[in-house]
């Protein structure tokens, strides 16, 4: 069982607490920034055991009343089919799933803005797909010399030059599909036209990483860094909170770069400003919940060596430059980590030598690691997984749970009728071919009853897996990494 080191009722309580508090101290209108992810935040849930991934959207239920969802999209993540990597979609894509999840949650959206707009094919195509289903678009551009030449910047070659944002509320939520999409610029667009309207509005940050009261060096902070080493993010102390009050506090660079220019704005609407630095502004109580600092410092750890991995694939694939790599590399010596702290790797990658084919490991919730090897009929993922409900439902492993009189007719389909050139089952097809022996055989209905356990689970895998298995084991809330190498040395790889 997975131990707990995040009281999740706590922070829903404290969390609310304190943006309502911050709500109030601004009259008229609010533009509250969501950092992170208010859906499916499973970077947060991984990094700190007992964090519920839907703890932030429950909370902004209790405000839907008043408040009103503007999506924030940078038009240059459309262009290069930027992928949310935990769940493998686009960011475009991803904009029509939060509009359909907000919804569903009883939440108005209100419209969609794309962030660094300079008339991309891709997302003028974007923007007419919006359109026709009904949604408000605006369009802000890039501003030279962004963040540091605040007269243009703040003036109306800079944001005036932003379409201004129609809202009805007075709690307006500015989120996005990730990070770097512009959703401060956004907020801060909005205060400067609303000045110019004579609109009173203020301006609060939600941001769960970095953790300002954590220490620079802690492994979560560590691990947001490792999260967001495609943009470059650094955590900081911020020299702005330690000047004003003297106090050792943590953001990262952005926030601090962008510091100035809020500063100017709150200055120029409300003749001062209410912020001394970026922390001033934040509400995030998440390092208050943390109630053991062990539990949620290994999990931060295994996150980094996770993220490590997966950049290595990426660069594999062509998707990633070296230097993303190489900056986690170092994190994990800056954690004090390896591979080696990571089991299933050293599991896998000795199996896969044993025999001469691709192996896989999964480490199960008491800490036992199964392996799985490659065969004719299976591949090594395939097996693993079988292996894996056998040991968690107390199965003996001599025992066939799928006939292969059962698994051959399925490779004839999928060879023969289907175009497949891989005859071996995936691990969505051995989990419906479980399914159907489970109608007859009590052991294979028994193997079936342990798949909820293998959620939170450690898989490794000694290649890059298909596009199949890799939603599958997402779909199971396995935690995957693979070595950076393919099965076989073609070119092409689905």
């Amino acid at each position: 069982m997975q131990k707990i080191g995040f009281d999740n009722d706590k922070y829903l309580k404290m969390q609310s607490e304190h943006i309502k508090e911050r709500i109030k101290s601004f009259g008229g209108k609010l533009y509250l920034e969501f950092g992170g992810k208010l859906f499916d935040d499973f970077h947060a849930s991984r990094v700190l055991p007992g964090f519920a991934p839907d703890s932030k959207i429950r909370m902004l239920t209790q405000l839907k009343d008043d408040a009103e969802i503007v999506i924030a999209i940078n038009a240059d993540d459309i262009a290069k089919n930027k992928v949310r990597g935990d769940l493998g979609i686009t960011y475009d894509a991803d904009v029509l799933r939060l509009i359909d999840a907000f919804r569903g949650y009883g939440l108005y959206v209100g419209s969609v803005v794309l962030t660094r707009y300079a008339s991309q094919p891709s997302a003028d195509a974007f923007i007419k797909k919006l359109e026709s289903l009904g949604l408000k678009v605006y369009r802000h551009y890039s501003i030279p010399g962004y963040p540091a030449n605040i007269p243009l910047i703040v003036s109306d070659d800079g944001y005036g030059k932003n379409e201004y944002i129609e809202t009805e509320k007075s709690l307006i939520v500015v989120t996005a599909p990730g990070p770097g999409s512009g959703k401060m610029a956004t907020c801060l667009s909005q205060l400067y036209h609303d000045n110019k309207r004579g609109i009173k509005a203020g301006y609060a940050k939600f941001e769960t990483f970095p953790v300002w009261n954590l220490p620079l060096k802690h492994p979560v902070n560590l691990a947001y860094e490792a999260a967001t080493a495609d943009l470059n993010d650094v955590n900081m102390i911020d020299p702005f909170q330690l000047e004003a009050y003297g106090q050792m506090t943590v953001n990262y660079n952005r926030d601090v770069e962008v510091f100035p220019v809020l500063n100017a704005m709150f200055e120029t609407i409300l003749g001062e400003s209410p912020y001394k630095s970026p922390t001033d502004m934040g509400v995030n109580m998440v390092g208050n919940c943390i109630i053991d600092d062990d539990v949620v410092s290994e999990a931060a750890k295994q996150e980094i060596i996770r993220r490590y991995y997966n950049t290595l694939c990426q660069q594999r694939q062509g998707n990633c430059g070296e230097d993303q790599a190489l900056k986690i590399d170092l994190l994990m010596k800056q954690a004090g980590i390896t591979i080696e702290d990571r089991p299933v790797v050293k599991a896998a990658v000795e199996k896969a030598e044993a025999t001469g084919e691709p192996a896989a490991a999964i480490e199960l919730p008491d800490g036992t690691v199964v392996t799985g090897k490659t065969s004719s009929l299976l591949g090594a993922s395939s097996a693993m997984l079988l292996n894996a409900l056998k040991t968690l439902g107390g199965i003996d492993d001599r025992i066939e749970l799928i006939s292969p009189s059962i698994i051959e007719p399925i490779q004839d389909l999928k060879v023969n009728h289907l175009g497949n050139h891989n005859p071996r089952l995936h691990t969505d097809e051995v989990l419906i071919a479980l399914s159907i022996c489970a109608v007859t055989d009590p052991l294979a209905e028994t193997a079936m009853q342990q798949i909820e356990k293998l959620k939170g689970c450690e898989v490794h895998s000694s290649v890059i897996l298909a596009q199949v298995d890799t939603n599958t084991f997402r779909k199971l809330g396995v935690n995957l990494t693979c070595e950076p190498v393919y099965q076989s040395k073609k070119l092409y790889h689905k």
